[in-house]
């Protein structure tokens, strides 16, 4: 895994972005952003699963001006998603942490230095949010829809935004397909130090998103490119918090909770394994201390793996091995196994918080 980039660090709220932060998570709510209601009740429900900040859309004036109520009820930085209409980022600057504007739909540049200028008031940053889908006339005709499209529109927006004296600036460059959307930020990442915005747009079901959310993001953070990021899910909120926690850790950008090892399913198998790992992951959710813990499911992997794992548990016919740090604590039958292999793993996280 490539060192992380060092990046300019910028802040949503209370959220450092860039630097030496954390890669933090986002999401975005489904909800008519005018009902408040709604709005403030899904945003606390990402909140609640682990979001860092969140966006909501602004497609209209009431949209905008129901953005104050909102900021009032939650705990979380708050951005505002434009599209179009750059008056409804001035008023939305008034209540918000952060900008998001598309440039290839927000018009006349002189709309952009009316965004720049509140935002400078207001001493909010701004994410150039380029996607493939709309890019600006003239880098279309000449590019197309392609990488060097996205790269070029967003260092024509980067420069823009400088020339107007503003820094506070984090970039996405999106693509429905995996592909171009890790070749725009592999292009861009050399050329500036602003912080980036990772997402796969329009991703699809959750089966379908977490697969290209998996290989694309995960292989820019294995480049050390990406400050903070989004999987985009067609389904419930809380999926595109808990699959990108998944892919951050997975990829050793992230530290904290259990990495659970276990065997694939064969013929080997001595015991109900997919029950047990089931009922692991259950009983274990609330671990945050970081360890590896071992399900393993027969003599041929259990005994290797258990060895190297801080706990794990070594099934065999009827009976089976706890185990912490490659020593045997208890042998014990399989009905009994779970329990004590749970009271071990909350043991060896009390005994390693640090």
């Amino acid at each position: 895994m490539k060192e992380r980039f060092k990046t300019k660090q910028i802040f949503v709220g209370n959220v450092a972005v860039g630097g030496d932060a954390p890669i933090s998570v986002q999401s975005m709510t489904f909800s008519q952003t005018q009902d408040v209601k709604a709005t403030v009740e899904q945003i606390n429900r990402l909140h609640f699963a682990g979001a860092d900040m969140v966006r909501v859309a602004v497609p209209d004036m009431e949209a905008a001006l129901a953005l104050k109520s909102i900021k009032e009820q939650i705990a979380i930085p708050l951005i505002a998603d434009i599209h179009f209409n750059y008056r409804l980022a001035l008023e939305a600057s008034k209540w918000v942490d952060c900008i998001r504007f598309n440039p290839g739909n927000i018009g006349e540049k002189s709309r952009i230095k009316e965004i720049v200028k509140a935002c400078q008031e207001r001493k909010l940053p701004i994410r150039v949010g380029v996607n493939a889908g709309s890019l600006e006339k003239e880098f279309d005709q000449k590019y197309g829809a392609t990488a060097e499209g996205m790269v070029a529109s967003a260092e024509y927006n980067i420069k823009f935004l400088e020339d107007l004296d503003f820094s506070d600036i984090k970039v996405s460059l999106k693509a429905s397909d995996v592909d171009r959307t890790v070749e725009a930020y592999r292009m861009l990442r050399g050329k500036n130090n602003y912080p980036f915005h990772l997402g796969v747009t329009e991703a699809g079901t959750l089966f379908h998103a977490t697969v290209k959310s998996a290989i694309g993001l995960g292989a820019l953070l294995l480049d050390g490119i990406g400050d903070t990021m989004r999987v985009s899910i067609t389904g419930e909120l809380e999926e595109e918090i808990k699959v990108a926690k998944a892919i951050l850790k997975d990829s050793g950008r992230a530290k904290g909770g259990l990495n659970i090892i276990s065997c694939p399913t064969c013929g080997r198998i001595e015991a109900d394994l997919v029950s047990a790992v089931a009922e692991v992951e259950k009983r274990t959710a609330h671990i945050k201390t970081p360890m590896d813990v071992s399900v393993m499911g027969c003599v041929v992997n259990a005994i290797g793996e258990a060895k190297h794992a801080d706990v794990a548990i070594a099934y065999g016919k009827g009976v089976g091995l706890v185990m912490v740090k490659g020593e045997v604590v208890a042998k014990l039958p399989e009905s009994q196994l779970v329990d004590r292999f749970v009271s071990e793993v909350e043991a060896f996280a009390q005994a390693n918080e640090k």
